[in-house]
């Protein structure tokens, strides 16, 4: 059996705030600071410890790794960074107050960029991303190197966010598009999954 711990970071001060963050590098939260401060403390409690770790290449999803390492007293740890696992781009959207947006787009508009998989923001730059394609890759860097090392027996973490979490929890659980479209990823809370030789679940579950 494998195990992987997948988390999304701490609490962002735009998450406070109720703002559209995507690739924005924004820091965290006192609240996400002790998010992370908890969810070392919690993967400490359960004797986790840890070969490999993974983040994206934004600080929130970094610092909130660092807190945990730190707590874990595991210095030594590889650490790999990508944008691959960054959040969603979330194009024009980024930035903005999710209530003001609801304001000028409509409920409906907004509801259906956040959570069907095919509906793109306006862009930015050129840049925006549905769900699908913050999928797309996050699962390609998941096979090409994250599971190289599952397979090689190595103890891996994932600290990532929102909707790159969540791509990876549809993925492995093969869930329907109804289903990660209601979906959630809470900020903090670090998911077990444990796997079989396949690397097919054979549970998954939050430390309490």
């Amino acid at each position: 059996m494998y195990t992987v711990v997948l988390l999304r970071h701490g609490q962002s001060i735009w998450n406070e705030q109720n703002i559209f963050t995507g690739w924005t590098d924004v820091k965290l939260s006192n609240q996400g600071i002790d998010e992370a401060i908890k969810a070392g403390n919690v993967l400490k409690e359960h004797e986790f410890s840890f070969d490999i770790d993974y983040t994206s290449s934004l600080k929130r999803s970094i610092n909130t790794l660092e807190y945990i390492i730190d707590i874990l007293n595991q210095k030594k740890i590889e650490t790999y960074s990508s944008w691959q696992l960054n959040e969603r781009h979330y194009g024009a959207l980024q930035g903005m107050n999710k209530d003001d947006a609801i304001k000028y787009y409509g409920n409906n508009q907004v509801s259906l960029w956040k959570r069907d998989l095919n509906a793109t923001p306006p862009l930015i730059d050129g840049k925006g991303e549905n769900l699908l394609d913050t999928m797309k890759r996050v699962v390609e860097y998941w096979n090409r190197f994250i599971v190289p090392n599952i397979l090689n027996n190595k103890r891996i973490i994932i600290v990532a966010h929102g909707n790159s979490i969540r791509a990876l929890v549809s993925y492995l659980n093969d869930l329907s598009n109804e289903q990660i479209t209601n979906l959630e990823i809470p900020t903090g809370n670090p998911l077990v999954f444990e796997l079989d030789e396949n690397l097919q679940p054979i549970r998954n579950y939050y430390l309490k």
